[in-house]
C-alpha cells in the first residue's frame, strides 16, 4: 500500500481510459498464459494493484468535486469519469470472465472464496459492452439530478441557503419557523418538479431498456443483480416487507403518537415529522471542532481497534464535514484503496445529524479500515445490507458516550434515536415497494407514479398529513430521496440492516461485551461469507425468517413501554 498523507496533499492524476485499457489487456493476457493456479493468483495480485490505482484516482476526483461542485477542474474530471466508468466496468467484466472460467478455478476459489465467484456471476449477468451508451446516459442523468439538488438557492432572512443549511429550520422547536421552512423547501421542489419528473422518467426508461437488451422482462431482475443480491431474492424481500406491514407499522404508529403527545399536538402534520420534543430536538452542545474531539475521546475509550482507526482518520484529515454553499448535499463514506484509507464526507449543520456522522459514517469507515488489512480484496466488496449493519449498529454501540455530544440532553437523544430508527423501517420499505411498482410498470406517467406513492403512504405511514401542500401533498415527497434516482433498489438494505442493528441493541443492553465481540467479528468477516450465513455465524437472526421482525418489535415494546 502507498504511504498515507493528509487528504489535501494526495497526488492526483487522471486515470486515462486508453492507458487503463492497455494495462488491463496486459494483465488479462498474462492471466490466460499462466500455467497453474498459483501463477494465476500471482497475476491476480497485479489486477488488484491496477484496479486500486484507477479507483483511487477516480475517488479522489469525485470527493474533490463533491467538496466544491463549482470547481471547474474537478467538475470536468467528474464528467470524464461519468463517461468512462461504464467502459472501465466493461474491462472489469472482461477480466472476471477469464477468472470465472479459469481451469484452476478450484485453487482460486480456495484463495478468494465462493462468494467472490457468485458475485462475478451476477456481474456478468448485469453487464454487457452494448449497454455502455445507455450507462453513460444514465450517469449523466444522475449528475443532472445531483446538480439541481446541490444548486438549491433558498432565500432565508437575508441569507441564501442550500438544502443542507436549511435543515435546522425544518426541525426548529418553533412551529411557525418550521412551517415557513417547509414552505420554502416544498417551493424549491415544486419549482423543479417538471425537470425532476423528466429526469426520473428518462432514468426509468433508460434502465428498462438496459434490462430488455440483457433479455430481462424488466429492470427489477437486473437491478437485483447490480445490487449483488447473492443470497436472497424478490420473494424474500416481499416476505420481509409483509412482516414490516404487520408488526413494524403498528409499532411505528405508536411511536408517532407518543411523539404527538410530547409535542402537545392534537394531530401531527408533515411539518412535525422530524421533531421529537417540545423544546426542540437535542442538538450537539459543541462546535464542529469540539464534536470531532468528542468523537476522538469516544473511540479512544471504546476499544483499541476503534482508537487506532479514529487516530488514523484524524491525523490524515480524512473528514470533510463542514457545510458550504457549493458543496454536494448529503453524506457518505468511501475508500481510497491504494492507501487502505476510508474517507468521510458530510455537511454539518448544527443538528443531531452532525453526531450521526461520527457514529453512522464512522461505523462504515471503521469496517472499511479493518477490511483494508485483508489481502484478499474480494472480501472488501461487501453488499450494502451488510455494510449498513456496521453503520447502524455503531449508532447504538456509541450510546455510552452521548453526554460528550449532548450534555444533559443525552437521554432525549437516546429516545429520539430509538424512535427515529423504528419509524424509519416502514418508510424504507415504502421506498423499496415504490421502486418495485415503478420498474414493474415503466409505462406509468409521472402523475401516476405520484399517485402510487400516495397509496403507499396510507399503508406504511397512515399518520402522515401533508395539509394540502402543493408539492408534497400531491405525491412528490419521494423526489427528495436521492437513492431513488441514483441507487435503485438500495433502500431495502437500510431496513434489513436496521432490523439487525436492533438485534444488536437488544443484545448489548443485556451484555455489551458479547454484542461488541459479535459486531467486531462481523466487521472482520467483511464479504468473506454470504449475508444470511454471516448473520448466523455471529449469532444474529435473518430478517427474512418468519418471526424475526415480530420478536424484535416485542423486545422494543418492552423497552419503550408503549
Amino acid at each position: 500500500m502507498a504511504e498515507m498523507m493528509k487528504f489535501k496533499d494526495l497526488p492526483y492524476e487522471r486515470a486515462v481510459y486508453e492507458e487503463a485499457e492497455k494495462e488491463y489487456h496486459k494483465v488479462m493476457e498474462e492471466f490466460k498464459a499462466a500455467k497453474s493456479g498459483e501463477e494465476q493468483f500471482g497475476v491476480h495480485k497485479k489486477y488488484y494493484a491496477l484496479r486500486n490505482k484507477i479507483n483511487t484516482m477516480l475517488t479522489i476526483a469525485r470527493i474533490r468535486y463533491d467538496i466544491d461542485t463549482a470547481d471547474e477542474f474537478y467538475s470536468k474530471e467528474n464528467e470524464y469519469y461519468d463517461e468512462i466508468e461504464p467502459k472501465l466496468a466493461n474491462l472489469e467484466v472482461e477480466y472476471k470472465k477469464a477468472l470465472y472460467g479459469s481451469p484452476y478455478r478450484e485453487y482460486l476459489e480456495g484463495k478468494i472464496g465462493k462468494v467472490a465467484f457468485k458475485n462475478m456471476e451476477l456481474e456478468m449477468k448485469s453487464f454487457d459492452e452494448k449497454l455502455i451508451p445507455l450507462m453513460q446516459e444514465e450517469n449523466a442523468l444522475k449528475t443532472k439530478y445531483d446538480k439541481i439538488i446541490a444548486g438549491a438557492k433558498i432565500e432565508w432572512e437575508g441569507e441564501t441557503l442550500n438544502l443542507s443549511l436549511l435543515r435546522p429550520y425544518l426541525t426548529s422547536n418553533d412551529r411557525d419557523v418550521r412551517r415557513k421552512a417547509y414552505e420554502k423547501y416544498s417551493a424549491f421542489f415544486a419549482s423543479w418538479s417538471e425537470e425532476l419528473d423528466g429526469i426520473y422518467d428518462s432514468l426509468v426508461k433508460n434502465r428498462t431498456e438496459q434490462a430488455k437488451q440483457m433479455g430481462y422482462k424488466n429492470y427489477i431482475e437486473l437491478g437485483y443483480y447490480r445490487m449483488n443480491r447473492n443470497c436472497y431474492d424478490q420473494a424474500m424481500v416481499e416476505n420481509y416487507r409483509r412482516q414490516v406491514k404487520e408488526y413494524f407499522v403498528p409499532f411505528a404508529e405508536k411511536m408517532h403518537d407518543r411523539r404527538r403527545q410530547r409535542l402537545g399536538l392534537d394531530k401531527l402534520s408533515y411539518i412535525d415529522e422530524s421533531v421529537y420534543f417540545l423544546n426542540g430536538n437535542p442538538a450537539p452542545t459543541g462546535t464542529p471542532e469540539e464534536i470531532m474531539q468528542a468523537g476522538q475521546k469516544m473511540y479512544s475509550e471504546m476499544s483499541a481497534e476503534t482508537k487506532e482507526f479514529f487516530d488514523f482518520m484524524t491525523e490524515n484529515e480524512l473528514f470533510d464535514v463542514l457545510g458550504r454553499k457549493t458543496k454536494k448535499a448529503g453524506g457518505y463514506m468511501t475508500s481510497l484503496p491504494e492507501y487502505g484509507a476510508p474517507f468521510i464526507f458530510a455537511n454539518f449543520n448544527g443538528t443531531s445529524g452532525d453526531v450521526d456522522v461520527i457514529t453512522h459514517e464512522c461505523g462504515h469507515a471503521f469496517q472499511g479500515y479493518l477490511a483494508a488489512k485483508d489481502p484478499i480484496q474480494e472480501h472488501w466488496d461487501i453488499t450494502m445490507e451488510t455494510a449498513e449493519i456496521h453503520s447502524m449498529s455503531m449508532e447504538f454501540f456509541t450510546g455510552k458516550w452521548f453526554e460528550l455530544f449532548f450534555g444533559d440532553r443525552a437521554g432525549d437523544y437516546k429516545v429520539m434515536q430509538l424512535e427515529d430508527a423504528a419509524i424509519f423501517i416502514p418508510y424504507g420499505c415504502m421506498v423499496d415497494e415504490f421502486q418495485h411498482i415503478v420498474y414493474a410498470n415503466p409505462e406509468l406517467t409521472p402523475e401516476e407514479r405520484k399517485q402510487e406513492w400516495m397509496k403507499l403512504e396510507k399503508v406504511y405511514r397512515p399518520h402522515m398529513d401533508y395539509e394540502e401542500d402543493a408539492f408534497f401533498g400531491k405525491g412528490g415527497f419521494w423526489q427528495k430521496q436521492h437513492h431513488i434516482y441514483r441507487y435503485p433498489f438500495y433502500y431495502i438494505d437500510y431496513c434489513l440492516a436496521q432490523t439487525c442493528a436492533f438485534e444488536y441493541k437488544v443484545m448489548m443492553d443485556e451484555d455489551y461485551e458479547k454484542a461488541w465481540q459479535s459486531y467486531l467479528k462481523l466487521c472482520r468477516l467483511s464479504a468473506s461469507g454470504f449475508f444470511t450465513d454471516m448473520l448466523k455465524e455471529v449469532g444474529l437472526e435473518s430478517p427474512f425468517e418468519d418471526g424475526c421482525v415480530e420478536k424484535i418489535v416485542k423486545k422494543l415494546e418492552e423497552k419503550t413501554a408503549v
